[in-house]
């Protein structure tokens, strides 16, 4: 676990105590520091913490009013207290914190982490559904923006930064004279394509891109696919939470599985994603993608069209 991971974990704790057992805002202190020498003796961490908490504390009423627009259906005591609580933080951080140290997608990603490893069953795609609905509403703020550069590899040029492979595909199906693609659906609000990094099976020792996206789709959307033909390549620059800024390189195929029921498999890594469905070629255009993506689809169009 990292540090800063730990550290919304112990705010988060501390929050749930307070809201749990109902007990005075005076006694927070008081949690706080029992968590603390529980769970992170000697970290370095702490003021990071104490912001946290406190703003959490100041904005309760703002966020409490933002979680029941988001959620009319769920009145705030309705909500279980540990995900209300991974509400408030998630929100919190979104809303109020200053973008340049946690990036609205980061700040989303936390949050789910947090209902994955505290909630319920269902807290993921809870905390998912809240928190991309407030960041639509924001205007998907940093969408493009690369955040801000840590300490490791913070200022190499893009052709020195460690490189992570993925593989990626645009899944279709026949189902009679109709054409289908499987597009799965992220928290910030985009249909996107199943992807992975390539590596990741330990029954081969060097897996294939293609390998490796067969082995993704089987994962993420629960169905077997076959690698028709390649459909290019791009690559982007983001941060890892744990190795700083990285470079991801990802290989993109045609892939033909069989018209059937689709499943989202609940996987750590897949936190940021709350849906996946089947789509009619005819449909495909209007769905909200993201840029680099637009053109692997349309390629994928055209050699359909064409009859790949």
């Amino acid at each position: 676990m990292s540090q800063r991971h730990l550290s919304r974990s112990i705010v988060l704790q501390t929050l749930f105590e307070w809201d749990f057992e109902r007990r005075k805002t005076e006694e927070i202190p008081a949690i706080f520091e029992r968590n603390i020498r529980e769970f992170a003796p000697g970290t370095s961490d702490r003021p990071f913490m104490e912001n946290l908490l406190k703003l959490v504390l100041d904005k309760r009423r703002d966020l409490d009013n933002v979680i029941e627009k988001a959620a009319p259906e769920w009145p705030i005591n309705k909500i279980a207290p540990v995900d209300r609580n991974i509400l408030r933080i998630g929100l919190a951080e979104l809303i109020f914190a200053d973008r340049k140290e946690v990036p609205p997608k980061v700040a989303i990603n936390e949050a789910i982490e947090l209902a994955k490893q505290f909630g319920g069953d269902t807290s993921g795609r809870f905390v998912n559904g809240v928190l991309g609905a407030v960041y639509k509403e924001m205007g998907e703020p940093g969408k493009h923006e690369q955040g801000k550069p840590r300490k490791k590899h913070g200022n190499l040029p893009l052709d020195q930064l460690p490189v992570e492979q993925l593989a990626g595909a645009v899944v279709f199906a026949r189902q009679g004279s109709d054409v289908y693609l499987a597009l799965v659906h992220d928290v910030f609000g985009h249909w996107t394509l199943p992807k992975g990094k390539i590596g990741d099976n330990p029954k081969i020792a060097k897996e294939s891109a293609e390998e490796g996206i067969v082995r993704e789709v089987r994962e993420e959307i629960g169905i077997d696919v076959k690698v028709k033909e390649p459909l290019g390549e791009n690559s982007y620059s983001t941060y890892h939470p744990e190795k700083g800024k990285i470079v991801k390189h990802v290989s993109y195929f045609l892939a033909e599985g069989p018209y059937t029921e689709l499943t989202l498999e609940e996987k750590e890594e897949k936190g940021g994603l709350d849906d996946v469905r089947w789509f009619r070629l005819a449909d495909i255009l209007d769905l909200n993608f993201y840029d680099d993506i637009l053109p692997i689809v349309t390629r994928a169009l055209t050699r359909l069209a064409e009859g790949a």
